[in-house]
């Protein structure tokens, strides 16, 4: 029952963090009406991504919870990211700080990069888990940055 209760408790926090703030952020919403780097995916997509982004870090945290390995740096680092994660959206659509949030999103990147690498000392699965997170933040760096550039 202890696990069951980590696994629920370590996916839910960001999945209701992510959603909270993509409420919050929907009435700014102005991606439709910026001009779009190439391969730029449709508007509805992002939310499916984030939530499989989402339940794949509860997951991979999760994993090294159960295995009590958490620590102090470990817990640092991944809460870290996810706070860095939920301002990206705030600084590109509310606030339509398109340079501040092409600076934050490299952060985000360099955070999550960091954060795989603790994982991967841990647990290989657990840091495993995070690739996706890492090459959509990639991927989503390359928007932004066109984003940018596009509509100054």
């Amino acid at each position: 029952m202890k696990n069951k209760k980590i696994w629920i408790k370590n996916i839910l926090i960001p999945i209701i963090i992510g959603g909270i703030v993509g409420l919050v952020i929907s009435k700014f919403m102005d991606y439709n009406d910026l001009s779009k780097p190439p391969f730029s995916p449709l508007g509805f997509l992002f939310g499916i991504v984030w939530t499989i982004l989402y339940i794949l870090m509860g997951v991979s945290y999760s994993i090294l919870d159960i295995n009590n390995l958490i620590d102090k740096k470990t817990k640092i680092i991944y809460y870290t990211q996810l706070i860095v994660n939920i301002i990206w959206p705030v600084l590109f659509f509310i606030f339509k700080a398109r340079l501040l949030s092409c600076v934050w999103i490299i952060l985000l990147f360099v955070l999550v990069l960091y954060m795989i690498i603790t994982f991967y000392k841990k647990n290989k699965l657990s840091a495993y888990l995070q690739i996706p997170y890492l090459l959509w933040t990639a991927f989503a760096t390359y928007l932004n940055i066109g984003v940018y550039l596009l509509n100054r």
